[in-house]
């Protein structure tokens, strides 16, 4: 322990206070050591842990370049996107060909990585403790935990869907036309001529389903991530265990990619999904990660918005810390109109996904048009701030639907 992560931990004083050692809170904090702050973590579980969203997008590689994490080792090449209607038989492949690579990861050991290398930049870290409160004031902040009490020049919520800040602020707001639950499952496949096909592109595949869709994601070591996304009400009386199978049976790929397939665990759920925070940052506060909002999975944007507004808020507050102007409840608004146009656009589109029949209609007729696959592709890889993508500048133009 260095001499300066001695003193922070017994004036419980630091630059900045964390709460949340996801990807979003590791972010942020290792940017800010980076930045020569100092910061304490605050983790509510023990690493590793489960968590959910093994697939990542091509744009969070900068990110990852910038904490000093080589994501190349222990994870599967992600080649691109295919979506897959299994009734009409018509699919469609989306390359992620550009100058940043991405991968299928195994989320309980990459998160561990990304937390552990904070920790190495000289983060100071607490696990197992919760945050029970947050004041933020005009001259400080102050956080409460089931183990102690520490005061800090800026509190940073990385709390996940906890969402600490935007529940205390009851600035939490659904968006209910998307996908309403996740029902998902591991396995480890058998060897076949399948599984080597799956494996050696490392494509996610989405598939078609008539109350929502099915995720299949490869990861390392022969293993698979099976999600089915429900959209559409089912009947009460087929329960969890018995609508995963129903729907996971009657997709012929899947099916026939399980036989003989070890099961690695047991049906989990993941229900609310999608929701907006109008309250993401304020004198002394920023909310990053799930904390800011959170959007159906279909296009796998959770961990790649996790790091980037991490991203954002760590630099915005890293000049506000040296001019002394962390104070200001505007500090974040530059960072903040940034992250709202990716969110916006990645809500639009998955919106059409579900409203606007969009894989029939579009995706699966852009190979006829270049630009229009081109920008398609730009946005499913994370390029989402980009200046001259008209897909994109389409969807902001358009009309949402009302929640």
């Amino acid at each position: 322990m260095s001499v300066q992560e001695s003193l922070n931990m017994e004036s419980n004083q630091y630059d900045v206070i964390i709460a949340g050692g996801g990807p979003a809170g590791t972010t942020a904090a290792t940017l800010l050591a980076q930045y020569g702050h100092s910061v304490l973590l605050i983790e509510r579980d023990q690493h590793p842990r489960f968590h959910i969203g093994e697939s990542m997008l091509p744009m969070s590689e900068p990110v990852m370049k910038r904490l000093g994490i080589d994501w190349t080792q222990g994870n599967l090449k992600k080649g691109g996107a295919e979506f897959i209607d299994e009734v009409s038989g018509r699919c469609t492949y989306f390359p992620f060909q550009g100058g940043y690579r991405t991968f299928q990861v195994e989320r309980s050991v990459f998160d561990k990585r990304l937390f552990d290398n904070a920790l190495a930049h000289g983060v100071v870290a607490h696990q197992q403790e919760k945050v029970n409160s947050v004041q933020c004031m005009a001259n400080e902040v102050q956080v409460k935990t089931d183990k102690g009490l520490y005061q800090g020049r800026y509190f940073i919520d990385a709390t996940g869907r906890d969402a600490l800040m935007g529940k205390t602020f009851k600035s939490i707001n659904k968006i209910n036309n998307l996908g309403k639950f996740a029902l998902y499952k591991h396995y480890k496949l058998a060897n076949s001529l399948e599984s080597e096909a799956l494996f050696a592109h490392g494509n996610i595949k989405v598939l078609l389903s008539d109350i929502g869709w099915i995720w299949c994601i490869p990861l390392t070591n022969g293993r698979l991530s099976v999600g089915l996304v429900v959209q559409k009400e089912v009947p009460e009386n087929l329960k969890q265990d018995a609508l995963f199978e129903q729907y996971i049976q009657a997709s012929p790929y899947i099916s026939e990619l399980l036989q003989e397939a070890e099961v690695l665990s047991e049906v989990r759920i993941e229900a609310d999904f999608s929701y907006r925070n109008s309250q993401r940052y304020g004198q002394r506060f920023a909310c990053c990660g799930d904390a800011a909002g959170f959007l159906d999975p279909v296009f796998s944007s959770g961990f790649f918005f996790a790091v980037k507004t991490a991203e954002f808020v760590a630099d915005q507050l890293h000049q506000g810390l040296r001019q002394g102007k962390e104070a200001d409840p505007e500090l974040q608004q530059v960072g903040d109109e940034f992250y709202q146009k990716g969110f916006k656009t990645m809500h639009r589109l998955i919106e059409r996904f579900y409203c606007s029949n969009l894989v029939e209609n579009l995706f699966f007729e852009s190979d006829r048009q270049l630009k229009i696959k081109q920008e398609i592709v730009a946005l499913l890889a994370g390029d989402l701030w980009q200046e001259e993508n008209g897909f994109q500048q389409g969807l902001l133009a358009g009309r949402s639907r009302k929640n």
